[in-house]
């Protein structure tokens, strides 16, 4: 199980805990975690991700073992302890102004 961790606007329209739990049968990657976080909340569809790019929205970034790895590739595999679900998957909505 990979541990997820959803902003509060996410969360909301989610109607989930800040933690969430989401099972990948293949390689933990971005893409497989995202895949399945949408497919349990379906309501996240669109909000990650552009639907027919499926590129990561401007104002959205992806962190694992304290790194960001919005910019990595979507097939890259995620850190072990993510993967191990020891470390959690963290999606945060970037802040933008002055």
């Amino acid at each position: 199980m990979i541990r997820v961790l959803l902003p509060a606007h996410l969360r909301e329209l989610a109607r989930c805990d800040r933690e969430v739990t989401v099972e990948v049968e293949t390689e933990a990657t971005q893409r497989a975690v995202l895949d399945a976080l949408e497919q349990r909340f379906p309501m996240l569809r669109g909000t990650l991700r552009d639907p027919a790019t499926g590129r990561r929205r401007p104002f959205v970034r992806f962190f694992a073992c304290e790194q960001d790895v919005s910019h990595e590739p979507p097939d890259a595999p995620l850190p072990a302890p993510v993967a191990a679900g020891t470390e959690p998957f963290l999606v945060v909505g970037a802040m933008a102004g002055g």
